[in-house]
């Protein structure tokens, strides 16, 4: 049973029992509910726990401050309230309510496409391993390809097409409405049958509508109207409109459907009005904006501002990665290859990959003596090298910045030359070096030359710029004081302990601080710093007692005096989830004074809308019978903040 197992019994009576609970998670000190009545909170008896040192609610959130102890109350509540399976979702839906319209549509486009991504995957590298066989003439003085020489080759080949066929030209649409409806929370089996109509055999191919006369269309014939039998294999636009016109039927035929009859009327009246609505208007309509789509982007890929196209699809690919953007990518993609039987824009892609991997290699070059530094540098690479470039950007790239522009630029240059090239893929595949086996084999030597840009160029600029960015120990070329002794015993006396300024900035009363919690003193008394730096660094001797390992915004310190310190960096930047903080140290951990603990972006806090402000406040006075606050001055490691007698 849990120290706290009692206690969380009690909070979950008097914050109105599990049924009031929509979501619940916890930071470094707070416990903070979605409550579906926030009425129903019995605040003053919740304030009466000894457990709880303060209650309020901000930004729609009930926030209870149970201090360093959170971690394990938050887990003795889930076990009591049985819960745990509803915050993560809650607390998504809750992310998602703060969206933009563009930031909701780029995540359901990525929710989409995700699922399906492996067949596409299969499917890509299936095509090009076909093209090498049977397109590449490489036999007979080059007269002749493997499959016209080989009747093993060309079952091989007439094999392969079974599932190639089954993933581009089947597979995107029945695959869309699946995914579709699963979102979105609807019957997937309608889904999958409604794919099905847009791919019956019983329709004209959508291959051969552009080669059959008008004339030679077979119809649907009503007397009064006459509808084309088209179908629409590998067609993007007219799957999601069909799909999303099921899930919103299903939705309204169960408003208005009674229960008893519900099991018959709801699916049939919803698949058959989506299915008449697939074919009579959404699919032509559908057809005509994909085709429209492609067209523009093919244009920007082969007419005459390619290499300008070129250029900033590979420079800003990266960045749309960061945003999540690029996810609207994989429809473009699939919408090329349908009417252009390839796209040009994915191998730029694979390049954007390849560029900021290249930029990873540079700094493990200039790293090569800084072994920690090494066991992030490597993975990273050769995840981005495979395809995978987030360990890359974001542990790497984006952490000293120049790597990543590095990156850009060598991505925005390979894309030039992709483009003046006219290099094309079968359809996606495999990102970073892999990629080659998604290229049509008549532009695989301009992909190696392309794919030799990305390599070279962000590397000899990281070399050029790192030797001036990086500092001696970043290097690795001096070495580090070796601060942290793990495990150590911590002796705890009554001496006076100053605690020093734990980041550059300026110091500034608890008061001022735009967050109830502090600036009332709920958590003890203490002071806050407006950061210039961006390293959290030990403000005197202590031992880690807690490291939000999840969020890394928070660590709390057990001083020589036996006092407890909290430094708490930003805002709400809980909910971050870790983006732009790193944690250099673990629980247990004995520092010295001026030994790294935490580092943080400020920009990455500032474009998550929250405040920078770090505080530092003493929870527990431990041995302490004085305690001093210095405010107004510059906060350095030599500079008392907080003097404790």
């Amino acid at each position: 049973m849990g120290k706290y197992i009692e206690d969380a019994k009690e909070l979950l009576t008097y914050v109105g029992g599990r049924t009031n609970i929509s979501a619940v998670t916890h930071c470094m000190t707070r416990m903070r509910f979605v409550l579906a009545d926030p009425a129903k909170a019995e605040v003053d008896n919740i304030e009466k726990m000894s457990i709880v040192k303060g209650t309020f609610t901000q930004a729609g959130q009930f926030q209870v401050i149970i201090g360093n102890e959170v971690s394990d109350f938050y887990d003795d509540f889930i076990a009591v309230s049985g819960i745990e399976g509803v915050d993560k979702a809650a607390v998504k839906k809750a992310a998602k309510a703060n969206q933009n319209v563009l930031q909701r549509l780029v995540g359901t486009l990525a929710e989409i496409f995700t699922p399906l991504l492996p067949a596409i995957i299969c499917g890509g590298l299936i095509l090009g391993f076909r093209n090498v066989i049977d397109s590449i003439y490489m036999f007979d003085n080059g007269t002749k390809t493997l499959v016209q020489i080989s009747q093993f080759w060309n079952g091989v080949d007439s094999f392969l097409w079974l599932i190639g066929e089954a993933v581009f030209h089947i597979g995107i649409p029945l695959g869309i409405c699946w995914s579709v409806m699963k979102k979105m929370g609807g019957t997937e089996i309608l889904g999958i049958v409604l794919g099905i109509t847009l791919t019956s055999s019983q329709l004209l191919n959508a291959y051969a509508v552009a080669s059959t006369p008008a004339s030679k269309i077979p119809v649907w014939n009503f007397g009064f109207i006459k509808v084309n039998m088209i179908g629409y294999q590998a067609q993007v636009i007219p799957a999601m409109l069909a799909a999303f016109t099921l899930v919103y039927l299903e939705r309204f035929f169960k408003k208005i459907t009674p229960k008893v009859v519900s099991m018959i009327v709801v699916p049939f009246c919803s698949l058959l009005l989506a299915v008449m609505m697939a074919h009579f208007v959404l699919g032509p309509i559908g057809w005509k904006i994909g085709s429209a789509i492609s067209a523009v982007i093919y244009a920007g890929i082969t007419g005459p501002v390619k290499v300008l196209f070129g250029a900033v699809f590979g420079t800003f690919y990266a960045p749309l990665v960061i945003t999540g953007l690029h996810h609207m990518s994989n429809a473009i993609d699939l919408q090329l290859v349908a009417d252009f039987k390839g796209t040009g824009l994915w191998p730029m892609i694979a390049l954007s990959n390849i560029a900021q991997g290249s930029a990873v290699v540079g700094m493990a070059i200039l790293q090569k003596r800084n072994a920690k530094a090494q066991e992030v540098n490597m993975p990273s690479a050769i995840s981005c090298y495979l395809g995978v470039t987030e360990p890359a950007m974001f542990g790497v790239n984006l952490k000293y910045r120049f790597p990543f522009v590095c990156g850009m630029i060598g991505s925005g240059i390979a894309g030039m030359l992709c483009t003046l090239t006219n290099t094309t893929a079968n359809g996606i595949g495999v990102g970073g070096l892999p990629g080659i086996l998604s290229i049509k084999p008549q532009y695989w030597g301009s992909f190696a030359l392309c794919m030799a840009v990305a390599i070279v160029v962000p590397i000899v600029l990281v070399l050029i710029l790192g030797k001036k960015r990086l500092t001696e120990s970043e290097k690795g070329l001096v070495e580090d004081i070796d601060d942290v002794k793990k495990e150590e015993e911590f002796t705890v006396s009554s001496k006076q302990v100053d605690v020093c300024g734990c980041v550059e900035g300026t110091v500034i009363p608890l008061k001022d601080v735009h967050d109830k919690v502090f600036s009332e003193g709920l958590m003890g008394e203490g002071v806050a710093i407006v950061p210039d730096g961006e390293e959290i660094k030990a403000p005197c001797d202590a031992k880690v007692q807690v490291m939000m390992e999840e969020t890394g915004h928070a660590v709390g310190l057990k001083l020589e005096n036996g006092a407890e310190l909290l430094i708490h960096i930003g805002l709400d930047t809980v909910y971050m989830n870790g983006e732009g903080f790193e944690n250099l140290v673990r629980v247990g951990d004995v520092v010295k004074k001026g030994t790294p603990l935490i580092k943080f972006s400020k920009d990455k806090i500032k474009a998550a809308n929250h405040e920078d402000t770090v505080m530092c406040i003493i929870t527990d006075k431990g041995l302490a019978k004085d305690t001093e606050l210095h405010t107004g001055i510059k906060a350095d490691l030599n500079t008392p903040i907080i003097t404790m007698k």
